[in-house]
């Protein structure tokens, strides 16, 4: 299933910074400061329990103390990686707002507990057909 399009985030709850990256870029990378730090404070969403405890199982080690940190470093400008940045943290929270189907329990029926029970022993007698004769 897809996830559903992200809602835009509030801009009050983001704060972004701009670090020197590392990869392609030749020397610009030294110069010039394009990878894209953002960090979202997951209380000002104001988020319902289940919807926080999803997202803080996804966000994992970007996680800490009530906030997440997503670093974007893919592409070479700061407006790419800035875009980059808020999409994939806009996804996060969508995936989060979507709640796992519950497993409903199923249990073997009383047959086929029976056949597994049946083929087991005709699986014995087969290897019990292999082994040594028995010298008495």
């Amino acid at each position: 299933m897809a996830s559903p399009e992200p809602p835009p985030l509030p801009e009050s709850a983001l704060e972004e910074r701009f670090l020197a990256a590392t990869g392609p870029g030749g020397q610009n990378v030294n110069k010039v400061a394009t990878a894209c730090q953002l960090r979202l404070d997951v209380y000002a969403l104001r988020l319902a329990p289940d919807v926080y405890d999803r997202l803080k199982t996804l966000a994992g080690t970007r996680w800490s103390a009530g906030s997440i940190l997503v670093t974007a470093r893919r592409f070479r400008t700061r407006e790419a990686n800035r875009e980059d940045a808020r999409k994939r943290l806009a996804q996060m929270v969508a995936d989060a707002h979507i709640r796992p189907e519950r497993r409903v329990k199923t249990k073997p029926s009383k047959a086929a507990k029976a056949r597994r029970v049946e083929a087991k022993s005709q699986r014995g007698a087969i290897k019990q057909g292999r082994a040594r004769p028995r010298i008495e």
